[in-house]
C-alpha cells in the first residue's frame, strides 16, 4: 500500500519553505520583483523540482522577465538551498510562472460583473 505522504511530498514540502526564506533573504538581485512560491512538485526520483511563483505588481513581460532571472539563478539558489536542507543531492530547479492567482481573480472580476 503506498504511503499518503511519501519522501517526494516531504522533500517538497520543506523545499517550499527553505526557497521562501532564501528568495527572501539570501538572493539580493534587483532584477527580481517581490515573488511568492505557491507550490513545488517534485519528482518521485526527487532529480527535478518544478517551482510555481508569482510575481505581486508586474504585467505579462515582467511576469516572464522574473521567470527567466530566477532561471538564471536557479544554480545558485539550487546551491543555497542544499546548504540548508542537508540532502545527499537537491533536485534541479526549473521555475515557472502559477496563472492561478491571476485566474481566480479574472473569475471573480467576471462574478462580480455578472451581478451588477
Amino acid at each position: 500500500m503506498a504511503k499518503e505522504y511519501g519522501r517526494s511530498d516531504r522533500v517538497a514540502s520543506q523545499m517550499q519553505k527553505e526557497l521562501a526564506f532564501v528568495l527572501q533573504r539570501e538572493i539580493n538581485d534587483s532584477r527580481l520583483g517581490f515573488i511568492t512560491v505557491n507550490e513545488v512538485v517534485v519528482s518521485k526520483d526527487l532529480a527535478v523540482a518544478k517551482i510555481y511563483v508569482t510575481v505581486l505588481n508586474a504585467d505579462e513581460e515582467g511576469k516572464q522577465r522574473n521567470i527567466d532571472v530566477l532561471n538564471e539563478l536557479a544554480p545558485a539558489i539550487r546551491h543555497e538551498v542544499a546548504r540548508r536542507m542537508r540532502l545527499r543531492h537537491i533536485s534541479e530547479f526549473r521555475f515557472y510562472y502559477d496563472n492561478s492567482f491571476d485566474t481566480g481573480m479574472r473569475v471573480a472580476e467576471l462574478l462580480r460583473d455578472k451581478d451588477d
